[in-house]
């Protein structure tokens, strides 16, 4: 690749270790609204929350039940990174990189997280979430529009990704894309990124310079 500028980072199942409370909530709404589609938790994963309603909820009193429903389980969530995560955010800003957030998630769901996290935005130079862009992962528009606010062009940015959805939106924006297998095992992933990471455990900017340098 050409000279690495920027890191951008997934947020849930990537940096934060939540996958479990969304996919718990996603599952029974399925169960109960679609029980037609096998594993709605996952099939919904990465995507904005409006597409969502959209797509699968036009009723739209079903959809105020639904989203007060969700904002209640956010409330009592509690955020915690995974290990080596925040610790390496800290080297590759310490190295130069520009960090960017590219979350689904709405700025409702950011300030609950920085309600626990007072510091959360200040590892950032942008954050976006769905309201920033136009179409949900698996399409490039978010990651590409966070390179355009880095003033980066694809082929300089790296991305941190563990759905599918998310994986795809990278690899067709053009970006290096490691893949977290956080949420998906190794061999799921495999081919849906350009390399597979078990954690954020011992990476950090010398490591991910290495096996740059190696593909």
């Amino acid at each position: 690749m050409t000279t690495l500028k920027a890191a951008l980072f997934d947020l849930d199942g990537t940096l934060f270790d939540t996958e479990g409370h969304y996919s718990q909530f996603w599952s029974k709404v399925g169960q109960r609204y679609h029980p037609e589609i096998n594993d709605f938790a996952q099939l919904i994963k990465g995507t904005t929350l409006s597409d969502i309603m959209q797509r699968y909820f036009p009723d739209k009193e079903m959809q105020q039940d639904l989203i007060r429903q969700l904002y209640e389980a956010e409330r009592n969530v509690h955020y915690h990174f995974f290990p080596g995560a925040e610790e390496m955010l800290h080297d590759l800003r310490n190295h130069g990189l520009l960090l960017a957030l590219v979350t689904s998630s709405n700025r409702d769901k950011m300030r609950h997280v920085q309600m626990q996290m007072p510091h959360f935005p200040q590892l950032f130079d942008q954050i976006l979430t769905a309201e920033d862009f136009a179409h949900s992962k698996p399409h490039p528009d978010c990651y590409l529009r966070a390179a355009e606010r880095l003033a980066c062009t694809p082929a300089e940015c790296i991305v941190f990704e563990d759905a599918f959805s998310g994986l795809q939106a990278a690899m067709t924006a053009g970006m290096f894309t490691f893949g977290m297998a956080t949420t998906h095992p190794r061999h799921a992933i495999a081919s849906r990124c350009s390399h597979v990471l078990d954690s954020f455990q011992g990476i950090n900017y010398q490591s991910i310079s290495h096996i740059l340098k190696t593909h």
